[in-house]
């Protein structure tokens, strides 16, 4: 990204409807304002995005002020903040760190991310995205709980030895889980 352009995380949600994406990109786009990372879902009839924009200061302050204004013919919360470029920090950050993927599959309890997201946090491990599923088990119908974690570990951590403390405390909560590096 060039040094003359600054970044906007913008979060909205609203219900569900056709084209609520292609309403927030038009606008984005038509002042000035580069869709650099995004995520969305819907979650219980609820759809819920983050967006991490990129523009001139003036054009995301514009597009700031337009999203309030619009954001009742939306039919949208939106809550928008501006962020510092962190590209080169986030990269000498990430350069100490090692991507992992940790995935669980249990009968659905509650405290589970909890008992989860305490584990990696006690240990100084950054979880960088969590997504979670509940769904019916075929044939039985039991309720199943699925997560999927994109961890950042400390290379100051012998992975070994933090997978193995992690399956433990898996085991105890009767939970299926592994940690592995991404596939490339």
């Amino acid at each position: 990204m060039p040094n003359n352009l600054s970044q906007l995380v913008i979060s909205a949600i609203g219900s569900d409807r056709p084209g609520i994406v292609n309403e927030l990109s038009q606008l984005i786009v038509q002042n000035n304002g580069n869709i650099d990372d995004s995520r969305m879902t819907v979650l219980g009839g609820e759809f819920a995005i983050i967006l991490l924009i990129s523009a001139s200061k003036n054009e995301l302050t514009s597009i700031e002020q337009i999203l309030n204004e619009k954001s009742a013919s939306l039919e949208l919360s939106i809550i928008t903040k501006q962020t510092e470029n962190n590209t080169l920090a986030e990269h000498n950050a990430l350069d100490k760190k090692i991507p992992y993927i940790v995935e669980v599959l249990a009968m659905d309890n509650p405290g589970i991310v909890y008992k989860l997201t305490d584990f990696f946090s006690s240990r100084d491990i950054n979880i960088q995205s969590l997504q979670t599923d509940r769904y019916p088990a075929p044939h039985t119908g039991t309720q199943m709980f699925a997560i999927e974690m994109v961890i950042t570990v400390p290379q100051t951590i012998i992975i070994n030895e933090l997978r193995d403390d992690f399956l433990d405390i898996c085991e105890d909560m009767n939970l299926d889980a592994s940690i592995e590096a991404p596939r490339l």
